[in-house]
């Protein structure tokens, strides 16, 4: 590695090295994927994941966490639960992802509990510092530990020490859940939930690396890379994209013309979107 990027490699071991064993929150993504794998490699055996699997997680993003614990070769328990079973979840508030992260949470300590693991850790990183990020109190509330923010590593920072380590996901786009895709007092349910997914993943099979089908009721608004738009926008494959749409269960389908950024809901409350959503 290169002095700096290893420089920051040995800064995320001596941090996890302090505790005897680690349990990490899972997602499979940029941030937990290379938390997990300084955490194998600075622990050993010591260091296990945890996923949640749920409705608001994409069925590609539960194979890709499968495999990703499987190539850094880690201990990986999946756990089975549902946020629409959590107290006004459903209904979407501003607070929904501290609600979600709270069920994490309880599930990750019962675990660690039952297995005499010392600590818990998650993927947080500085970006996520400055995006509205309401599940961050409720890790607060549990102390649950954020190597990668005590590190000093911001999103460019896990990408590049990833990249060092031969991990795939070091130029993965960011795959938040799928609740993500509703206004905030927009329900959420089990069906508009699928046609989210569906509707995203056609879009990805149509070969647009970055794609959010934000859910307005009978309305989708897709949003793409700004430098797709001209592609999505050609009269066959928009046709195309139409009819698949319509197949899912949406009666009106839009393009968002500023194309994808992170987090365009919260723009309802006022906030500047910022990475991750």
């Amino acid at each position: 590695m290169e002095a700096e990027i290893q420089t920051r490699f040995d800064r995320l071991s001596a941090i996890l090295a302090q505790w005897p064993s680690l349990l990490v929150a899972f997602s499979g993504g940029v941030d937990s994927s290379l938390l997990l794998a300084v955490a194998r490699r600075t622990l050993g055996e010591r260091a296990i994941g945890l996923t949640a699997v749920s409705p608001t997680m994409p069925q590609a993003d539960r194979r890709s966490a499968l495999d990703m614990a499987a190539l850094i070769g880690a201990r990986h328990l999946i756990v089975e639960t549902n946020e629409l079973d959590v107290s006004g979840y459903s209904a979407n508030p501003v607070n929904r992802c501290y609600l979600c992260k709270s069920n994490l949470f309880d599930i990750c300590e019962e675990k660690a509990r039952e297995l005499g693991i010392a600590a818990i850790a998650d993927g947080l990183n500085l970006d996520d510092l400055r995006d509205y990020r309401p599940g961050v109190s409720a890790a607060g509330e549990r102390q649950i530990l954020h190597p990668l923010v005590e590190a000093g590593l911001d999103k460019a920072a896990i990408r590049e020490l990833s990249h060092a380590l031969g991990l795939p996901t070091w130029d993965r786009p960011a795959s938040p859940c799928l609740s993500s895709r509703f206004p905030y007092g927009t329900p959420i349910t089990v069906e508009a939930l699928r046609m989210v997914e569906a509707g995203e993943r056609r879009l990805h099979e149509l070969g647009f690396r970055i794609a959010r089908v934000r859910y307005h009721g009978e309305v989708a608004r897709i949003e793409v890379d700004p430098a797709e738009i001209g592609r999505l926008m050609d009269p066959v494959l928009r046709s195309g994209v139409y009819q698949d749409f319509r197949r899912i269960g949406f009666r009106f389908v839009t393009v968002d013309l500023v194309g994808f950024r992170s987090g365009s809901l919260n723009e309802g409350l006022g906030l500047k979107p910022t990475p991750g959503s």
